[in-house]
């Protein structure tokens, strides 16, 4: 991995994938919960509160005692980290001259107090210089499968977003339950490629639940070619895919025409699991998949180009692809 290239892996920690921020042992400036919003932080000059400038981020006291300042997130989805981005951005006074960030695998829902008092933690970033009002990237060499992080400020200060990029890697029993989106984050799946991404990140396709608006999709440029848009993922694991959901939710004049859907295993070649079909904008489709071969990725092609809110690939692992989880 080039440096710094994991910033394009997903944010395991995001609150849009479902990570939270369990604890915090100090927010008298600002709350820890800015620390996983899916959007950049924001400022404006002069606006206070009853405690002084507001700040969108995490920000604790000025310290007069010895000690550290620490936050405990749980990933949205469990995973392996290949990389951390401490933003402290608009914090120019006031953000913390080090940091470290340590990770542990933690199974069930405990209260914060359990985690706090019995949790045995591992340093993935040692105790390090970040800069003020800057994006500070930290990589991340472990294969480990982590389920949360816990972020230290020495001594205290202001952070304004913690991003914990990686490979999700989900907990296999409730995969062996039912039938998989096999296309979907949570489950370990990512965008390995995409054609443009002008208007929209492919990796918004992936996420959980419903979109809400336009912009919580992938949306290409306008072509003015005789091209099309596509995108390639990355499955959780190998399966067999039995079910595909086209959504182009909110796309109402920007909706592609037409989509196909391919797949393959390994390196071996593409085969066509949904051949060009017309789409419908502001639409859930789904679409049965006849097609027992087993597949490590997949890719949608839209014509001539557009927008999509979701991609759902429904349907089973097979040994191989649980066993990969596994390992």
């Amino acid at each position: 991995m080039t440096e710094h290239s994991f910033r394009a892996l997903p944010d395991l920690a995001v609150r849009t994938l479902g990570g939270a921020v369990l604890w915090a042992n100090d927010e008298l400036f600002a709350e820890r919960e800015n620390l996983i919003r899916p959007t950049s932080a924001a400022y404006q000059p002069a606006t206070f509160g009853h405690k002084g400038q507001v700040y969108d981020g995490w920000e604790t006291r000025r310290r007069r005692v010895a000690g550290v300042d620490q936050a405990v997130i749980r990933l949205g989805v469990p995973g392996i980290v290949r990389g951390v981005v401490v933003d402290t951005a608009w914090f120019k006074g006031n953000f913390p001259p080090e940091i470290s960030v340590e990770a542990a695998v933690i199974d069930g829902y405990p209260a914060a107090d359990e985690i706090i008092d019995g949790t045995e933690w591992t340093t993935i970033v040692e105790c390090s210089s970040v800069r003020g009002d800057s994006e500070n990237p930290f990589e991340v060499v472990s294969d480990r499968r982590w389920t949360h992080v816990k972020l230290t400020m020495y001594p205290d200060g202001g952070v304004a977003r913690l991003r914990v990029h990686g490979e999700g890697r989900p907990d296999v029993r409730f995969l062996d339950v039912g039938p998989v989106d096999l296309a979907a984050l949570e489950n370990g799946a990512r965008v390995t490629g995409c054609s443009d991404m002008f208007y929209g990140s492919p990796q918004n396709m992936l996420l959980p639940g419903l979109a809400r608006v336009m912009g919580d999709g992938w949306e290409t440029a306008r072509r003015r070619d005789d091209g099309n848009d596509w995108v390639e993922v990355r499955l959780a694991g190998e399966g067999v895919v039995s079910l595909a959901e086209l959504d182009t939710s909110y796309f109402l004049g920007n909706a592609p025409g037409e989509a196909s859907l391919r797949g393959r295993g390994g390196e071996g070649e593409w085969v066509e699991l949904l051949p060009r079909t017309r789409l419908q904008p502001d639409t859930r489709h789904r679409f049965v998949i006849e097609h027992p071969t087993p597949i490590t990725e997949a890719r949608l092609d839209i014509f001539p180009d557009g927008g999509m809110a979701r991609l759902r690939l429904w349907g089973a692992l097979t040994e191989t692809g649980r066993a990969g989880l596994l390992s």
